[in-house]
């Protein structure tokens, strides 16, 4: 029976409701001795009335009370008065990713840096031998500061008088209905093989969760869907969902990787620990042109490298040609230069200079050709007066 305003549980002061669900009501409250404000959350009266329910529910209260992570919403009290149990939290300002889910997929980078962070307040709660066993997107609160896992470990406590799909809750902090005519109730859409078969959970558990969560966050579908409760078993037990690049194009593929191995049937072939999965998504976002972005980017980017690779590696052979053919063709280069100094009569005994109608000198300026003109006397008799010709690789100066 929900609360009226203006009552108190202990030193907390209802002030308004913030949500109903399956697992209770959540009310904004105040607490008059620390004057500050903090949520509260009635549980049913079927766990209140239960005595073995209550004193488990306070012992491992006590134990969640010790989380204390930035993406983990504190557990500050659990009290029972007036046949009222409740739990007193922190007071998050956002809004669930569930509703957020409700108008769409995230982006992206949104995708991998909450999902990380959800990764990081699992693996500090395992690390505790604490399992939530109810991770589902109306269980993650989005903030200025990022993502809040809320209600650690009630689904265990839930869940342990009842059958094992007996008990099973919608959406704890949500005032709409959650579901619709032919859908089955949402926490279904997240529960392991393990847990539909009644067998023991683990930590591996709440990987499958995060699995389907971060499908969801990413496609903005749920990655399992049935229209009664035996074809959502089954297709959970069974079938794996479509890969999230023929969804949304635009996701990283390496993305598609981290999910397909949470969602593994058997516990021994998901990934070992919620910490390995926060490392990889930490990895995707920030290996950029690597895993971090869409398979058609990936590929045009590497068509872009290879092809200037090519265009790098033809301009390199085209240079060493050209070197190679100077040197063949008769084209010295400037340090291949040298001085040849050349002594050629060119005057009779006489006196007079002779008239060459022709002179060449070889390209190396080695040798010197000269024809006369007709009724000259030929160069070497008249030795007594010279000209100097100096010669060079590239011709006469």
């Amino acid at each position: 029976m929900p609360l009226t305003l203006g009552t108190r549980l202990g030193p907390y002061e209802i002030n308004s409701p913030l949500g109903v669900g399956g697992m209770g009501e959540v009310y904004r409250a105040r607490d008059t001795r620390l004057d500050r404000d903090v949520a509260v959350k009635v549980l049913p009266q079927g766990l209140a009335g239960n005595e073995l329910l209550r004193a488990r529910l306070e012992r491992e209260a006590k134990s969640i009370s010790a989380l204390n992570h930035p993406h983990i919403c504190t557990l500050f009290d659990v009290g029972h008065q007036d046949g009222v149990l409740f739990l007193v939290m922190e007071l998050i300002d956002g809004e669930s990713l569930a509703d957020r889910l409700a108008r769409g997929a995230l982006p992206p980078e949104q995708v991998l840096r909450y999902g990380a962070q959800i990764a990081e307040a699992l693996d500090h709660a395992h690390r505790l031998g604490i399992v939530h066993r109810d991770l589902k997107p109306a269980n993650v609160m989005l903030t200025k500061s990022g993502a809040k896992l809320l209600d650690f470990g009630l689904a265990r406590t839930a869940a342990e008088e009842p059958a094992p799909l007996d008990g099973l809750t919608t959406h704890p902090t949500q005032v709409k209905p959650l579901t619709q005519e032919g859908m089955i109730l949402g926490t279904f859409q997240y529960m392991a093989p393990e847990q539909l078969e009644a067998q023991a959970v683990d930590a591996r558990t709440d990987i499958f969760a995060l699995g389907a969560v971060l499908y969801e966050m990413a496609t903005g579908r749920r990655a399992f869907e049935g229209k009664n409760r035996a074809s959502l078993i089954a297709a959970i037990v069974s079938s794996h969902p479509p890969a999230i690049a023929t969804v949304v194009p635009v996701a990283p593929p390496a993305l598609d990787h981290v999910v397909k191995r949470c969602l593994e049937k058997e516990p021994d072939d998901r990934w070992h620990s919620a910490h390995d999965v926060a490392g990889e998504l930490r990895w995707i976002s920030e290996a950029g042109s690597q895993a971090g972005v869409a398979a058609p980017v990936t590929l045009r980017r590497k068509s872009r490298e290879r092809i200037a690779w090519i265009l790098a590696a033809v301009m390199t052979i085209a240079a060493i040609a050209a070197v190679v053919l100077r040197r063949e063709g008769g084209e010295p280069s400037p340090s291949d230069e040298r001085v040849v100094r050349s002594v050629i009569p060119v005057a009779t005994a006489s006196g007079q200079f002779e008239v060459y109608e022709t002179l060449a000198i070889s390209a190396d300026g080695t040798f010197v050709v000269t024809i006369p003109e007709a009724g000259h006397t030929p160069v070497w008799e008249a030795p007594d007066r010279t000209a100097e010709l100096i010669a060079t690789g590239a011709g006469a100066r």
